[in-house]
């Protein structure tokens, strides 16, 4: 596949007894559209207030962007139900923001303060919310997609068995393409194929691992989906570049997953703007290359259509990042103010029950904080 590739989306199925295509999603309304407007913006921003923080030494370890690639975690979270779980690779802040983390929280583990998600002792690549069915992000590659189809057999065995219902919740689980080619990814598809279990491995094919070409480290790397027929699983490639395009493939085939409790594998071609983290000089690819993809940015291409739908204005649009920034400066000064984890912390949630100088373990104050009614916590 070309570095530059823009084709329409194409959504396949490889199944020798494949399920008819799940009706067309509706088309979203005006009010939705701005609202994914919103989110994009939201997760751009909070990107580059990450960068600048990660230059001025106010958050360490690693830190992997999403610009660019916003629309699939927009457009992925709307085709799905507030309570299908979501697990995911290290790049994971934009899964996290578009599922309805706070950016205050979000920010503060960045920083490593107690008022983050993981009381700052996950950082960066360990986003995690259980009242929103996020399940983290997680910093081996690949190592997530087990636990995704962990999340799937949980909730089909929790309705079907200890509820005696219909299992009705549908897991997604994200990897990068870097991540195709690890032995756990391909015994978690071949598991979740045997078991019929209701989860979609979402590839974010941004055409590098790390730093080097899929053509280069992967076989076929051009035709990825093809796996999928090695597990006899339903397969899609999507055009990632453009919220619409993502909410509109991945809706059917989340409710055909949701109907028929079976496993499927989508492509989403995409790009990422920045460097694979902060410390990558992205001296593999070239700066046309870089230009032409920044022509597909999926921020411009949704706001351009709303404007030419006279569904938003230009002053609209401005007057909606000025929002966006606000909130993400407040966000990096309640990050700031909040404190670093005690030295206790150290003995906390390394066990569930105390042991030896182990204290246990408890939600994060952030969770406290929300009133009690949230909902159930577990899967």
């Amino acid at each position: 596949m070309p570095a530059d590739s823009m084709t329409k989306p194409d959504t396949t199925t490889n199944s020798a007894d494949a399920t008819p295509a799940a009706a067309a999603a509706p088309t979203p309304s005006p009010d939705v559209l701005r609202r994914w407007l919103r989110d994009m913006m939201l997760i751009r921003e909070f990107e580059v207030r990450c960068m600048q923080a990660y230059q001025n030494k106010l958050a360490g370890g690693f830190l992997h962007v999403y610009n660019g690639q916003e629309a699939i975690a927009v457009g992925c979270v709307a085709a799905m139900r507030p309570d299908d779980p979501i697990v995911t690779a290290y790049r994971d802040h934009g899964h996290a923001l578009a599922r309805g983390m706070s950016p205050e929280v979000g920010m503060a583990e960045l920083f490593g303060r107690i008022g983050g998600c993981a009381k700052g002792k996950g950082g960066s690549m360990h986003f995690f919310d259980v009242d929103h069915h996020m399940y983290g992000g997680h910093g081996i590659v690949g190592a997530q997609i087990p636990l995704g189809a962990g999340l799937a057999f949980a909730t089909k065995y929790r309705q079907e068995v200890m509820e005696g219902t219909r299992s009705s919740r549908v897991t997604m689980a994200f990897m990068g393409d870097g991540a195709l080619n690890q032995g756990a990814v391909h015994e978690a598809m071949n598991l979740a194929a045997v078991l019929d279990l209701p989860v979609i491995f979402i590839v974010e094919n941004n055409l590098y691992a790390m730093g080097t070409a899929i053509e280069r480290c992967t076989a076929a790397g051009a035709h990825i989906t093809e796996r999928a027929k090695a597990f006899d699983m339903d397969s899609a490639v999507i055009e990632a570049m453009d919220v619409l395009d993502v909410y509109r493939d991945m809706k059917p085939i989340v409710e055909r997953c949701r109907e028929t409790s079976r496993p499927c594998f989508v492509e989403m071609r995409c790009y990422r703007f920045k460097g694979h983290s902060m410390s990558d000089p992205r001296k593999y690819r070239t700066h046309e290359e870089e230009e032409r993809w920044e022509t597909h940015d999926p921020i411009e291409r949704l706001a351009a259509h709303l404007v030419d739908q006279d569904q938003l204005t230009g002053e609209a649009f401005k007057a909606m990042g000025k929002e966006v920034r606000a909130e993400i400066r407040a966000a990096v000064k309640a990050a700031e103010a909040s404190p670093p984890p005690g030295l206790d912390e150290l003995y906390h949630d390394v066990y569930t029950d105390t042991w030896g100088p182990y204290t246990g373990t408890s939600v994060p104050p952030f969770m406290r904080r929300r009133s009690s009614d949230r909902g159930p916590q577990d899967v």
